[in-house]
């Protein structure tokens, strides 16, 4: 992290504190739809994004745009509910604060959450599938990090989340996630492509939080919630719209849960 923005972290880290709030271990970023998973939480606690005074606030549909933390399992969690998009016009630097404000306040272990297409003809919505690597096809600063791994998400983390997922009897599987700017849904063609690079899921964040916490030494998984499937060779497509992703992916959140517990163990 840049000098000026840990300096920026740290000073939005002692706002949260003075707020009410507290430090954690671990921390997530709950994507569209996946909000309500805070609900489980015991001793809650909340603040709005922009009242870290550092924070930008997202105007996506599905993105509460709050700070929350509480209690699971015993352990302090920390999590971000929703987040800002490329396509909502934020700049690349914008797109890692909430990662950066984790860190600074003690996260070490990252879940980080998203709602997606699925790419595979053999996949369900509601289905999840946790990241074992990423296609970046946006390429924006975050693709200078120092970090040169295999992948940068952490082994033990995967299966530990898929482990979670089966146990409360949600289809989960592994896989690789495209990352693209978005707003708008991809094309038959562009599905067909995103297939042939070898993505399973496609969805519009999560790389560049991804990469900026590997960067601050934090362990990462990635979970994608498959809220419809592209089969551009069918006679029609049906259109999916922002509220009906956000249905979808809320019916996840028993899954989305039962990982953050797991990870208290780890």
């Amino acid at each position: 992290m840049e000098t000026n923005a840990r300096d920026h972290a740290m000073l939005a880290a002692r706002r949260v504190i003075e707020h009410g709030g507290r430090r954690g271990r671990i921390g997530a970023v709950l994507g569209t739809g996946l909000g309500g998973v805070i609900d489980q939480f015991s001793d809650q606690w909340s603040m709005d994004a922009t009242e870290t005074r550092w924070l930008p606030k997202s105007t996506a549909t599905g993105h509460a745009g709050r700070l929350v933390g509480g209690t699971v399992c015993g352990e302090d969690i920390v999590v971000l509910q929703g987040r800002v998009h490329a396509y909502e016009g934020f700049a690349a630097e914008d797109l890692v604060r909430g990662v950066q404000l984790l860190a600074a306040l003690g996260v070490d272990t990252l879940l980080v959450t998203i709602a997606s297409g699925g790419l595979r003809p053999d996949m369900q919505s509601g289905e999840l599938v946790v990241m074992t690597d990423h296609i970046d096809l946006v390429r924006g600063a975050w693709s200078r990090s120092p970090v040169r791994e295999q992948t940068p998400y952490d082994a033990q983390l995967v299966d530990c989340a898929i482990t979670a997922t089966r146990q409360v009897n949600a289809v989960a599987r592994k896989g690789v996630y495209a990352y693209v700017k978005g707003p708008s849904y991809e094309t038959r063609a562009e599905y067909r492509m995103l297939r042939r690079f070898g993505a399973d899921v496609v969805g519009m964040s999560t790389v560049p939080e991804v990469l900026a916490a590997r960067s601050l030494g934090l362990r990462v998984a990635g979970v994608s919630v498959v809220t419809n499937v592209a089969r551009p060779d069918a006679s029609s497509q049906i259109d999916t719209d922002a509220e009906e992703v956000c249905e979808m992916a809320h019916a996840a959140s028993d899954s989305v849960w039962a990982i953050l517990q797991a990870f208290t163990s780890i």
